[in-house]
């Protein structure tokens, strides 16, 4: 088994045209969208006897609570047999470590795009990882299989939902578009400030919603979904299509008309489009945990559930901490402190 660095766009992303549980935090854009962010990446591929059974974007975060190494959603894995699978994270924990000392790194992270489940989390405890603080990208989603026929996706819903959005249909005042230009950016990012607000989240920067959308628009795998109600916007969605799933990446809306469905009919119009595009998933990304009705995401929550779907639960973020010195460790768990508290004030 051998790790090489990945330098072809089309090796990597045919690797992932053949995986099914994936997304696109482990596609080639999101490597190019972190590059554009000012971050260092290096992309990663296990081999067995010339055959790529692995892949692994990795990326060097550099933060005021601490600088680490960082895989989002991976590694993913051809085969997922159990002893393959520590395989694989071993042979790529080698090449990581030495990078750990070249670039001054204080542990390892990883967001496992694996199913939570027993045999998985001995994998990681084996090899010395232990439960990170808080997650940097969500490990509870919602998911739709949207290969059924528009009508039988309807009656999927929840009775609210499909009420909500055939009034949207009906009502000549609301008006859906697309968009693909960078200047709706703006306007989304506008929209976006007030849903922070009112959520308590932490937002991200126009900067990193720009980069993102330059990121994915050259291969037409981005779009901007602006929900107008007499002229105004008070719905907006970004997309990301990518290997024939959709992915509701970032979202925002206004509280100035409650009873006009717009977010309800911008969402349809969004599984619409994705069906159109070939999808066979939609992923309404992150969700809150079951009975947390305090949870910052508890309403968002109850509105994508509304769209028929299930649950997708991956294993928790796992850190290794490097070094082994009392320096190292002690960097470490200043971090991981830091995030432990900030983690109980935001409500997670």
């Amino acid at each position: 088994m051998e790790t090489k660095e990945i330098n072809l766009k089309d090796v990597w992303e045919t690797f992932l045209s053949d995986i099914s549980d994936k997304t696109f935090l482990e596609s080639w854009n999101w490597g190019e969208f972190q590059k554009k962010m000012g971050n260092k990446i290096w992309r990663f591929g296990v081999f067995e006897n010339e055959d790529l059974i692995s892949i692994a974007l990795i990326i060097k975060i550099a933060a005021k609570r601490g600088t680490f190494l960082f895989m989002p959603h991976g590694p993913v894995i051809k085969c997922q047999m159990s002893n393959l699978k520590c395989q694989i994270l071993e042979e790529l924990l080698r090449r990581l470590k030495d990078i750990v000392k070249q670039e001054k790194c204080s542990f390892i992270r990883i967001g496992p795009i694996w199913e939570k489940n027993e045999e998985n989390i001995r994998i990681f405890k084996k090899l010395g990882f232990k439960e990170a603080p808080i997650h940097i990208h969500p490990e509870l989603t919602w998911q739709l299989d949207i290969t059924r026929p528009e009508e039988e996706l309807l009656m999927g819903m929840r009775k609210t939902t499909r009420y909500l959005i055939r009034q949207g249909m009906k009502n000549k005042d609301i008006e859906i578009v697309k968009s693909k230009s960078s200047k709706d950016i703006e306007i989304f990012n506008e929209l976006y400030q007030k849903t922070v607000n009112r959520h308590h989240f932490v937002p991200f920067s126009l900067n990193y919603l720009m980069n993102e959308f330059l990121a994915f628009l050259p291969d037409d795998q981005i779009v901007i979904f602006l929900g107008r109600y007499k002229k105004e916007i008070i719905s907006s969605a970004i997309i990301i299509f990518w290997q024939g799933i959709a992915f509701y990446h970032q979202g925002a809306s206004s509280l100035k008309y409650p009873k006009v469905p717009v977010s309800y009919l911008l969402q349809w119009e969004t599984i619409k489009e994705a069906k159109k595009r070939s999808c066979k998933t939609y992923n309404f990304w992150g969700i809150a945990p079951e009975n947390s009705p305090k949870h910052p995401w508890a309403g968002l929550t109850l509105f994508k559930m509304g769209f028929g779907g299930q649950k997708k639960e991956y294993l928790k973020t796992q850190d290794l901490p490097q070094g082994g010195g009392w320096v190292s460790s002690k960097k470490y768990y200043l971090t991981y402190t830091f995030e432990k508290l900030r983690k109980i004030k935001r409500g997670l």
